[in-house]
């Protein structure tokens, strides 16, 4: 008895321990999040921006929560261009440098930063650029800066876009491991990779056509900004007239070689400083978080924008990757808030369920009965991240988004040649002709490929239909531009898929003007839980999360991608309305 009473009071007094612990970590986060982070922003200031970490859309840090304080350091793209527009306004703020390498965001948010930046300087603003390795990714944003400087020993990519698709046939027969396809009968490139060990015509076609599409128009901006021809920057691509800074500086492209001091000596000049002066940078993280307590837009009636953004997945959904709960209760509570007079549906997906793509799909459908419903196309909205967005009542998509992908597919694993060679027999049982179906032991059966190839026949027809509806359009005509073939935004535009050209701030302007806003405000959804908290509620989280770090600084970014895409085939289940392949481009 005296032992339980003292192991009763041992856990008792670490449970009150604990709490008391809890307790002063909560006013101490609550005093961290409501203080002003000593952010000071003097006048003739610079902003100092590099941008270290992947940019996704939209983060969904609630500004409310105290424990959003010990969230990582990155922003959203939402933050990145709302904190540019706020430093276009701030008279303390006097110009921008850009010291970014290694860029690691798509093309599209790229655009619209690049959008930002030029938005900035027509203020009467300067933006100058700096970097000791420019990508053709850095380089296509820091070509829009006023003056763009290389490190004297770096070095520059300037060559034309291009990627790579991975083909596994070859090991599919070596390992005994296989993919058993499921296909439209003219859906040619969806699971190519799993067919074959070389690429068809038609795919080759289909994606030389959507790279250079985005090709000419980065080399486009490009030109504008540095006073070029598209015909003299592609002859400087095939020339590699930039593979050196001595190069780089000869053929137009950059303005000068200089160590960062000197390019220091530069700013104080632009500056109207002394050189013993130091420059008043504010780092942007810094400013980020100041300028997330102002808005730009303020009024009683909001513009709600919701963020779909990841593979699309059976269930809740996450930061990660978007499920019908997660998507459909923001749709459901923005329908439901009386200020909220339109909807912005952002959309950043390749795609995934069909199922779920469809359950989206009638929850748009229903908001549309309602209020506006405007869709925005970020980096990718292809196949599934189409098809949820398609039901919208106007579409937007950058120029650079990859969209379209009209197409839907099965993939089902089969190891039954290695589980031959390695002695492994499976038997089945069951109490009905047809409730042994698959196995993933035995070799498909024809009856069951027929029922699939039957359930992906009729998706298909409903996807096209969804589209028809949605586009206005006849199904003879969406299905000519289906067929899994992915567009870039202006093709898209050209044949009909989207409306218009433009950023999600075009969007939203487009759900103000269709609900007869001349004031409001913008409400984001959804809201997601800090880092904090998932690594309250889930150690093993937490440590997935600090592994996958890990592992990719081990075997670096393009070998981690490869092994999250073998990870992400395990996960998928049903019939897929999903990008074709996985581009890289580079």
């Amino acid at each position: 008895m005296a032992f339980l009473r003292n192991l009763l009071a041992a856990i008792l007094g670490s449970l009150v321990a604990f709490g008391i612990v809890m307790g002063i970590f909560f006013v101490f986060a609550t005093l961290v999040s409501t203080a002003d982070d000593g952010v000071v922003v003097k006048k003739n200031s610079v902003l100092e921006i590099s941008f270290t970490e992947p940019i996704r859309d939209y983060l969904g840090k609630d500004e409310t929560n105290p424990f959003s304080a010990f969230s990582d350091d990155e922003a959203g793209l939402d933050e990145i261009i709302h904190a540019i527009k706020l430093a276009e306004q701030d008279e303390n703020i006097q110009g921008i440098s850009l010291t970014t390498s290694f860029l690691r965001a798509g093309l599209a948010q790229v655009q619209e930063i690049r959008k930002a930046f030029n938005e900035f300087k027509e203020s009467g603003k300067f933006v100058y650029a700096h970097s000791d390795f420019f990508t053709q990714k850095d380089y296509y944003l820091a070509s829009v800066a006023d003056e763009v400087y290389l490190n004297p020993v770096g070095g520059m990519d300037f060559k034309g876009l291009s990627t790579e698709v991975l083909y596994f046939k070859d090991l599919q027969e070596k390992s005994g491991i296989k993919m058993e396809v499921i296909r439209h009968g003219k859906y040619k490139s969806a699971v190519e990779p799993y067919l074959s060990d070389t690429m068809s015509p038609e795919n080759r076609e289909q994606i030389k056509e959507l790279i250079t599409s985005l090709w000419n128009e980065m080399v486009g901006e490009i030109g504008t900004s540095r006073g070029m021809t598209g015909q003299r920057l592609n002859m400087i691509a095939d020339t590699l007239g930039g593979r050196t800074p001595e190069f780089a500086v000869a053929s137009g492209l950059i303005d000068g070689n200089l160590h960062f001091d000197e390019y220091e000596v530069l700013l104080k000049d632009k500056l109207g400083l002394n050189q013993e002066e130091a420059i008043e940078y504010v780092g942007f993280s810094d400013y980020v978080s100041l300028a997330n307590r102002k808005k730009l837009h303020v009024g009683k009636n909001k513009v709600a924008v919701i963020y779909a953004q990841g593979e699309i997945y059976y269930g809740e959904g996450s930061k990660e990757t978007i499920g019908q709960g997660i998507i459909s209760t923001a749709l459901q509570k923005a329908v439901e808030n009386e200020n909220v007079k339109a909807i912005v549906l952002r959309v950043d997906s390749p795609g995934g369920s069909a199922l779920v793509s469809d359950i989206i799909w009638r929850a748009v459908e229903l908001a549309k009965e309602t209020k506006p419903v405007v869709v925005s196309f970020g980096n990718v909205a292809a196949s599934g991240g189409y098809y949820i967005g398609v039901g919208g009542d106007k579409i937007f998509a950058e120029p650079t988004t990859i969209t379209g992908s009209i197409g839907v597919f099965g993939t089902i694993p089969n190891v039954s040649e290695l589980a031959g060679k390695i002695g492994i027999n499976a038997e089945q049982v069951g109490t009905n002709k047809n409730s042994v179906d698959y196995s993933l032991f035995e070799p498909m059966n024809p009856k069951f490929r027929d029922v699939i190839q039957e359930g992906i026949e009729d998706t298909y027809n409903t996807f096209l239909e969804r589209v028809a509806s949605g586009r206005d359009m006849s199904v003879e005509q969406v299905d000519a531009i289906a067929q899994g073939r992915v567009w870039s935004g202006v093709d898209a535009k050209a044949n009909g898929l989207i409306d218009e050209l433009g950023s999600l701030d075009d969007a939203i302007a487009a759900a103000a003007e269709m609900a007869e806003l001349d004031t409001y405000g913008v409400r984001k959804y959804p809201k997601y839980k800090s880092d904090f908290e998932r690594f309250m509620e889930s150690f093993g989280g937490a440590k997935v999360k600090i592994g996958e770090t890990l592992i990719r600084e081990e075997i670096g970014n393009e070998a981690f991608q490869i092994l999250k895409e073998l990870k992400q085939l395990t996960k998928q289940k049903g019939i897929q309305a999903k990008m074709p392949f996985s581009l890289n481009i580079k």
